[in-house]
C-alpha cells in the first residue's frame, strides 16, 4: 500500500469520529432523544473523544457532552462516576477559547440541577480552574466562568461561601466595569445569586464596593442588565436596614420607580421587590421612599399590570402600611383599598391572595378608622369565606385568620360584624363578639339594632365552653340587655311557652247583666299594651 492509501485510512477514521460527535450534539438538542443516547452508552464513547488529537473533535465531543446533561438530570449524575471532570479540568487552563467555553458549558450543565451535583463540581477541584477562567483576556470565556459560578452559588449558602473564599467577587465587579455588554448582565446575575443568601455573603459584596457599578449600570438601557442589577440591589438590600441604607445612598431612587413602568415585565417585578426590600426595615427608610413617590408608583403598577409585579407591589403596600398609622392613612388616600379589594375577589392566584390579605391587616391594625376603611369595602365575609375554603392553602388561611383578627379587634362598625355573627368559625367569631363587648354597654341605639338585627338570638344559640374567652364575651353582652330579653331569644323558650300554654287553666269570669257595669269590666279585660310595645320598652 502507499503512503496515500495508508494516510487516506486514518483520514476516513478521523472524519468518522468527527461525524460521530456532530451527530451526537445535533440529537443532543432533543431531550427526548437523550433516554435512548443514555441506554447507548454514550458516556463511554464520549470520553476517549475529549482528548482526542483532534481539537475539533474535542470541542463537538465536549458540547455534545453538555447538551446530553443538560437535559437529564439521571446522565448529569451518571457522568460523575464516568471520571470524565478530571478530564476536563486536567485540558481546562490549556485550552483554546472556544475548548474553554465547551467545557464550561459542561460544568454550568451540571450545576444547574441541584447542589449535590454542584457540590461535586466544588468538591472536584474545579472553583480554582473557573476563577482563573474569569481572569481570561477573552470576554465570551469570562462570561462563560460567571455563569458557573452563579449556578454554582445559587443553590446555598455554603456553595455561595466557597465561591467568595476562592476570589470571585472582586472579578465580578470588574466586569461590571468593562464594556461587554453579556458579561455585565452575567456578572450582576451572579452577584444576585451570592448575596441572596446570607447578609455576611451580601456585606461581603457591599463591602467590595458592587453597590455603586450595579446603581451605575441601572442608566444602561438594556433590559436585561436593568433586570438583573435590580435583583443583585434587592439581595443585598433584603438582609438589614445598614445594607438597604447603601443601597438607598447610591441614589437609585427614584429612578426605581420609573423602571416599574417599564415594558420588560421582569423588569418591572424587580423593580417593585427592591422598593419592597428597602420598606421592609424601618420607618426612616419607609418614609423616604413615600415622600419620592413611592406609593403612587406601586399604585400605578397594580393598576395595570395582573402579572408577577404583583406580589411584590402588594407587599410593599403592606410593610408601608404597618410601620405607623399616618402612612397607612397615605395608603389609603392612594385608593389602595378598592384595588385590594378588587384583586381579592377576582384572583384566583393563592400567593396573590395571601399577600393580599396580609396586607389588608397591616392597614386595618392601626385603629378604627382604619379598621372602617376595610370593612366598608365589604372585605370581611370574603377573607372568612378564604378562611373557611377547604382548598385553600395553609398559608392563605393563616394570612386571612391574622388579616380578621388584626381588623376586628380595632372596628367598631356593627354593620359590618353583624354579617360574621351568622358566617365566622369560633376562633374569629370570638374577635366580633369582643368589639361587640366593647360597644353595647356605652351605645343605646347599637343595643337597639343588635337585638332588632336578630343578633342576640344568633348569639344564644352559639355553643361556648364554660371559662373560655367566646363564653366571657357572651356573658358580657348578655349583661347589657334585661334578663327579660335574653330569656325570650334563649333556644327553647318558644317551647318552654307553649307547655305554659297547656298547662294553663283559664279563670272564667261573670258577665253581670248591667249594661255599665259590664261595660266597666270589659274596659278592664283590655289590654293596655302590645308585646311588641312592651318589648321595645324593656330595651329603652
Amino acid at each position: 500500500m502507499t503512503t496515500k492509501s495508508i494516510l487516506q485510512i486514518f483520514d476516513q477514521y478521523e472524519k468518522a469520529r468527527l461525524n460521530f460527535t456532530k451527530s451526537v450534539a445535533e440529537l443532543a438538542l432533543r431531550s427526548s432523544n437523550v433516554p435512548i443516547l443514555n441506554e447507548a452508552n454514550v458516556l463511554e464513547l464520549l470520553k476517549p473523544l475529549l482528548s482526542d488529537i483532534c481539537k475539533q473533535i474535542q470541542h463537538c465531543a465536549t458540547i455534545a457532552l453538555g447538551r446530553i446533561i443538560q437535559n437529564d438530570v439521571n446522565v448529569a449524575k451518571k457522568f460523575t462516576r464516568a471520571e470524565l471532570l478530571p478530564i476536563l479540568l486536567a485540558s481546562l487552563p490549556k485550552e483554546n477559547k472556544h475548548q474553554k467555553n465547551s467545557i464550561l458549558f459542561v460544568l454550568r450543565s451540571i450545576c444547574k440541577h441541584d447542589s449535590e451535583l454542584a457540590t461535586f463540581v466544588v468538591e472536584s477541584g474545579a472553583i480554582l480552574p473557573i476563577i482563573n477562567c474569569l481572569e481570561d483576556f477573552e470576554p465570551s470565556v469570562q462570561e462563560s466562568a460567571a455563569w458557573v459560578i452563579g449556578y454554582i452559588a445559587r443553590h446555598n449558602q455554603t456553595l455561595a461561601q466557597k465561591c467568595v473564599e476562592a476570589g470571585c467577587v472582586p472579578l465580578l465587579i470588574m466586569a461590571l466595569q468593562g464594556p461587554h455588554l453579556s458579561l455585565k448582565q452575567i456578572a450582576a446575575s451572579a452577584l444576585a445569586d451570592i448575596a441572596k443568601h446570607s447578609i455576611e455573603l451580601a456585606q461581603n459584596i457591599v463591602d467590595a464596593g458592587a453597590i455603586p457599578y450595579l446603581a451605575k449600570n441601572l442608566n444602561n438601557l438594556d433590559e436585561k442588565l436593568k433586570r438583573q442589577v435590580l435583583a443583585a440591589l434587592s439581595a443585598c438590600a433584603k438582609h438589614s436596614s445598614e445594607l438597604a441604607e447603601v443601597v438607598v445612598e447610591a441614589e437609585v431612587f427614584p429612578s426605581v420607580f420609573m423602571h416599574m413602568a417599564h415594558a420588560c415585565p421582569h423588569v418591572r417585578k424587580n423593580a417593585a421587590a427592591l422598593t419592597r426590600d428597602i420598606v421592609k426595615h424601618t420607618l426612616e427608610l419607609t418614609q423616604l421612599i413615600v415622600n419620592t413617590g413611592g406609593i403612587g408608583a406601586l399604585m400605578e403598577v397594580l393598576n395595570e399590570d395582573t402579572g408577577e409585579a404583583r406580589i411584590p407591589c402588594i407587599t410593599a403596600l403592606g410593610y408601608i402600611a404597618g410601620h405607623s398609622d399616618q402612612l397607612a392613612m397615605s395608603v389609603l388616600g392612594c385608593k389602595a383599598i378598592l384595588i385590594l379589594g378588587t384583586i381579592l375577589h377576582e384572583s384566583k392566584d393563592e400567593n396573590v391572595l395571601a399577600v393580599t390579605a396580609w396586607t389588608l391587616g397591616q392597614i386595618g391594625k392601626h385603629s378604627p378608622e382604619h379598621a372602617k376603611a376595610v370593612a366598608s369595602a365589604n372585605l370581611f365575609p370574603r377573607l372568612v369565606q378564604l378562611y373557611t375554603n377547604e382548598e385553600s392553602g395553609e398559608d392563605l388561611k393563616f394570612k386571612c385568620k391574622l388579616a380578621l383578627k388584626l381588623c376586628l379587634q380595632k372596628c367598631l362598625l356593627t354593620s359590618a360584624l353583624e354579617p360574621l355573627l351568622y358566617d365566622a368559625p369560633p376562633n374569629i367569631l370570638k374577635y366580633v363578639l369582643g368589639q361587640y363587648s366593647k360597644i353595647l354597654p356605652h351605645d343605646p341605639k347599637a343595643r337597639r339594632l343588635f337585638v332588632t338585627t336578630g343578633g342576640l338570638k344568633r348569639m344564644q344559640y352559639i355553643e361556648a365552653q364554660p371559662g373560655t374567652t367566646l363564653m366571657e364575651y357572651i356573658s358580657i353582652i348578655n349583661s347589657c340587655f334585661p334578663e327579660e330579653i335574653v330569656r325570650y331569644y334563649s333556644p327553647g323558650y318558644p317551647e318552654t311557652l307553649l307547655d305554659k300554654v297547656e298547662q294553663y287553666s283559664p279563670q272564667m269570669m261573670t258577665v253581670l247583666q248591667e249594661p255599665s257595669t259590664k261595660n266597666d269590666e270589659t274596659q278592664i279585660m283590655l289590654p293596655h299594651s302590645s308585646p311588641s310595645e312592651e318589648l321595645e320598652n324593656l330595651l329603652v
